[in-house]
């Protein structure tokens, strides 16, 4: 539990750890980073989830990115059926997941910022 919680905290150590053993193992840069940014992207919903709670001050952390998941997820599958005419869950799956990525990674950043802030304002 311990180890999940410092990786939580920094979600930098997870993708690096992964980006070098599966580039070091298989010499493959495209395959090292989508597998490192599936696997942080768990850390980062974690992460930006306890920063949202400290930050605004609640506990609807989670539940928001969740709820952000899900309407995503629907809003991909009906594009993806109107397109298509039918929803493959697989490709779904991973847009809404690489779009988490991106999300959480910029809100991560954002959040970050804002309680450094935040706590150097309240300091003084």
């Amino acid at each position: 539990m311990d180890l999940f919680i410092v990786m939580s905290v920094a979600p930098i150590i997870p993708f690096v750890l992964i980006y070098l053993f599966v580039y070091l193992r298989k010499k493959d840069k495209k395959q090292a980073m989508r597998l490192a940014m599936d696997v942080t992207t768990l850390f980062l919903v974690f992460s930006v989830s306890a920063l949202f709670n400290n930050l605004f001050q609640s506990k609807f952390g989670f539940y928001l990115i969740l709820l952000l998941l899900l309407i995503t997820a629907g809003l991909i599958g009906g594009a993806q059926n109107r397109w298509k005419g039918q929803v493959d869950g697989k490709r779904l799956f991973r847009a809404v997941w690489r779009l988490a990525f991106v999300t959480t990674s910029i809100s991560y950043i954002i959040f970050t910022f804002s309680l450094i802030i935040l706590n150097i304002f309240k300091v003084m």
